[in-house]
């Protein structure tokens, strides 16, 4: 029996080791001479590797409202983040929309493929006078209009505006014979709603056609009246052929009409040093942290190692399969997400030292440290998944594309430390390696009232964030801004510069950035190259009209250039507040569910709402950092705050679930704060380690990486550290105190 579980454990082992060289192969080599790699295949944001900017200008109009061009921009938005989840669309000048698209080269396959954002409208078969208004060509197989849209407009055949149409989307469903076959799912707003179901009630057995740009792009026919606001058109004869339908509609359903003023491909924001400071603080950390899990954990810190090299491949595989589009923040996360997947790892372990102190075998204390950590960290995770699917869903930009990063870092975490890491560790025991002290023992819990000074805890944390916010105040007093935001947040001023020659992106930094933030007197300077000449695009805070003389004045005196080849226009932020509105709604449901799930999971609310307090706490201790810093307040805000949020959430979920485990296990005369204290303690090393293996990937980051780099890890240390405050001294006191307090009876 022995030879045959030993045979098991080589052989698991073998398998184990074949992935990591089939993962490092796949993920940094590739497979074949014209493969570089997983690693090198994954699609790069603006910031990283460049991509298409397109210009629309409002056909016919040169003072749009604000209304409409705000709806045109979250809608644009939306469809262009079929391409990239980090597109981005912003307003320039009054009547100018302006796209980026990373990761693309080719501005007219874009152009072609997102069409011509043009008026689209809904007609019946015939007008109020009983007129046709439309009619089939059999020479070309589709349809044409008799009329003008202004004429059908005035003898009233439009029923339906493209504005009423809130998404269009291919799809495949099961027709009456049970064949699949290709459709195009339609959803209506809610005025929408109305108005389509009183065209398909008075249209029923006719047909309604879909006109865009003065052109019928189908005439599907009402067999029954739609009142629910969804509606499908069959008849497709391709899925290509319900993408392009799907994508008309989209693209048609604008509040205001578009054409192509200019498109242009530009080059990366950052060069390649960032990139390869940022992997190789990511390296460093990685190794830093195999050393720690192996000396604190000896033989199952090993093979938690092995596990995590699995992980890091997984990672990078399923980022290239998936299509998800990363810049240099999305580095940074997943950088992160290696530190956080220790947490599994370290939980499992420390109850299998916590077994063996307790007098079990080696083999009992991995069953029981399976098995009894297992809750925590399904409860944990899924709690963060909750959050990245609602992100997912309700977000936009690079909300969502932080949501898709962590949802795969989560799941992928979840299998390596309950599948990997598992087969792992039973394969050293089957190897012979079955002495205790491989393992290690948790030493001795000493006594320390955490309960008792959770005033004192709370205090500190609370003072911190009056002394923040009181901060915050003088500076708004005195017009600097209560948040130094950023481009991103609150807009500003572009300039297109002719240069004398083609600079690169370093002589860029070195060079042209110093220049423009003397006079700006702001950090905060995104410079783009334009392919295919020499003309560079500088991003910075709104500028006046003095300063824009100032600048014009010092690029010619410093490169030479003649100041008529400089142009500038204001721009909007590129996270509209669509875009804001959509994350804040997200984070709320996401608050409200995680509620219900730990209400449910617990039987006791009071933990949900200690897990909504204690989060709380440490977002606003992270906003304490910018606040006092000043850094700047962009997308890696989102990204940062997105990140301590489930970081937060999962930390106090570990500590929860040991506190319920006793309570189930607790007699008659036992001490609740007595319970609180112990729980604290045995989760104590757990909440030490993965703060610290988490630390030290931010640290390297801070370390090696580049100032935006800095700007993102600085204040994500804050959030580590407030993490870990709250951890220890405030989660559990707070449930004691709200169950004490708020149910004396039941706690009697």
């Amino acid at each position: 029996m022995k030879t045959m579980k030993k045979k098991r454990g080589i052989i698991t082992l073998i398998i184990m080791c074949a992935v990591i060289v089939m993962l490092l192969y796949t993920s940094i080599i590739g497979i074949g001479p014209t493969n570089t790699g997983a690693a090198k295949n994954i699609k790069l944001g603006l910031d990283l590797a460049g991509g298409v900017s397109i210009t629309y200008q409002v056909a016919g109009e040169t003072d749009p409202s604000t209304e409409d061009m705000s709806d045109t921009i979250y809608k644009l938005q939306k469809r262009v983040e079929s391409y990239s989840t980090e597109a981005s669309v912003y307003q320039q000048g009054t009547n100018r929309i302006s796209i980026e698209i990373p990761g693309v080269t080719d501005a007219n396959a874009i152009l072609e493929e997102l069409g011509k954002p043009g008026s689209l409208y809904f007609i019946t078969a015939t007008d109020t006078s009983g007129n046709t208004t439309f009619q089939y060509d059999s020479s070309t197989g589709g349809y044409m209009l008799n009329y003008t849209e202004d004429e059908l407009r005035t003898n009233g055949a439009v029923v339906l505006e493209g504005t009423d149409v809130a998404d269009a989307q291919a799809a495949t469903q099961n027709d009456d014979l049970g064949n699949a076959e290709n459709v195009v799912k339609l959803t209506m707003t809610d005025d929408g709603k109305e108005k389509f179901a009183e065209a398909t009630t008075n249209n029923v057995n006719k047909q309604i056609a879909i006109v865009y740009d003065d052109k019928v792009l189908s005439a599907p026919r009402v067999e029954e009246a739609i009142t629910g606001g969804e509606a499908v058109i069959n008849g497709m004869s391709s899925q290509d052929e319900a993408e392009k339908l799907a994508s008309g509609i989209r693209i048609g359903g604008l509040s205001l009409q578009l054409e192509e003023l200019s498109s242009n491909v530009v080059g990366a924001q950052l060069g390649q040093n960032a990139i390869q400071a940022s992997l190789l603080a990511g390296l460093i950390g990685l190794l830093l942290i195999f050393l720690l899990m192996c000396v604190a954990y000896r033989l199952p810190g090993f093979a938690a190692s092995l596990a995590l090299i699995i992980y890091t491949g997984l990672v990078m595989v399923f980022v290239n399969a998936f299509n998800v589009t990363l810049t240099l923040p999305g580095i940074a996360g997943i950088i992160l997400s290696i530190g956080m997947a220790v947490d599994a790892n370290v939980i499992i372990f420390a109850r299998v030292k916590e077994e063996i102190a307790a007098g079990r075998s080696v083999q009992i204390a991995l069953e029981q440290g399976f098995h009894n950590s297992m809750s925590a960290i399904i409860d944990g995770n899924i709690t963060t998944l909750i959050t990245a699917f609602v992100l997912w869903g309700k977000g936009s930009g690079s909300v969502k594309g932080f949501a898709q990063t962590l949802t795969l870092g989560v799941v992928l975490s979840m299998f390596t430390a309950l599948f990997i890491t598992k087969r792992i560790m039973y394969a050293f025991y089957a190897l012979g390696l079955r002495d205790a002290k491989y393992y290690g023992r948790t030493p001795e819990l000493k006594k320390f009232d955490f309960v008792g000074k959770f005033k004192i805890f709370l205090s500190i944390g609370v003072a911190c964030i009056v002394l923040s916010l009181v901060i915050m105040g003088v500076y708004a007093a005195n017009g600097k801004g209560a948040l130094n935001y950023s481009l991103e947040f609150k807009g500003g001023t572009a300039t297109t510069a002719t240069m004398d020659h083609d600079y690169t992106l370093e002589e860029l930094d070195q060079k042209v950035i110093p220049v423009v933030e003397t006079v700006t007197g702001d950090a905060d300077v995104q410079v783009q190259k334009v392919s295919g000449g020499t003309d560079i695009i500088i991003k910075t805070r709104t500028l006046t009209l003095d300063e824009r003389t100032t600048l014009d004045e010092k690029l010619s005196e410093s490169f030479g250039i003649d100041q008529t080849a400089i142009t500038a226009e204001n721009i909007s932020s590129t996270i509209s507040k669509e875009m804001r509105s959509d994350a804040i709604t997200a984070l709320i449901i996401a608050g409200i569910l995680i509620l219900v799930y730990i209400w449910f999971r617990f039987s006791d609310i009071r933990f949900g709402a200690s897990a909504i307090i204690i989060l709380f706490h440490d977002v606003m201790l992270v906003l304490a950092c910018y606040i006092i810093t000043r850094i700047s307040v962009g997308n890696t805000f989102i990204a940062c705050m997105l990140t301590i949020i489930g970081y937060s959430i999962n930390s106090a979920i570990v500590i929860f679930d040991r506190i319920r485990e006793h309570l189930h296990t607790m007699h008659r005369g036992d001490d609740l704060k007595e319970i609180v204290n112990k729980s604290i303690m045995q989760t104590m090393t757990r909440s030490i380690y993965t703060n610290l293996t988490t630390f030290i990937m931010i640290f390297m980051l801070f370390l090696l990486g580049g100032s935006q780099l800095r700007e993102f890890a600085l204040p994500l240390g804050v959030g580590v550290v407030a993490g870990t405050y709250s951890d220890v001294f405030l989660s559990g006191p707070t449930w004691y105190y709200m169950r004490t307090k708020l149910g004396k009876r039941k706690a009697k």
